[in-house]
């Protein structure tokens, strides 16, 4: 993967994930989980806009917009379900105020980049690369409308 297509923040992370030991790396994943972004009140009354990622074992629904531009992604997950919230988090903070064309630079294997497949199952991998498949499908759409 070349890490200058990368954007900082999502560098950032990766860089953090493998300067840590695996049990670290699902530490850190479960701090993420933590720092999901709350829904602005608008998705918050209305889930029926926000689109699930069926790839996922667990309820994770997501929407992105673009405003002036600029990307924001939304997403919830349960919280009983840390490493799914986790990954959202990862792509909702990485992805937060980046250019579409920045979003469609980054590679569709960066979940795979992180170190977790040691950590988590492959299923768990699979989800977060099928929700950043499904952000870029969303963005693609948004562009077209």
């Amino acid at each position: 993967m070349d890490a200058t297509a990368l954007p900082t923040a999502l560098a950032e992370t990766r860089d953090d994930f493998l300067a840590l030991g695996i049990p670290d790396r699902l530490q850190l994943l479960l701090e993420f989980s933590n720092e999901l972004p709350e829904l602005p009140e608008r998705y918050a009354e209305h889930p029926d806009l926000l689109e699930r990622v069926v790839e996922c074992q667990s309820p994770v629904y997501i929407f992105v917009e673009v405003d002036d531009g600029l990307v924001h992604l939304y997403a919830t997950a349960p919280a009983e379900s840390p490493t799914t919230r986790g990954f959202a988090s990862i792509l909702a903070q990485g992805l937060a105020g980046l250019t579409v064309g920045e979003v469609f630079d980054i590679p569709d294997d960066y979940p795979q980049s992180l170190g977790l497949s040691e950590a988590v199952s492959p299923l768990r991998v699979r989800g977060m690369t099928a929700m950043l498949a499904r952000i870029k499908r969303q963005l693609r759409e948004r562009i077209a409308a």
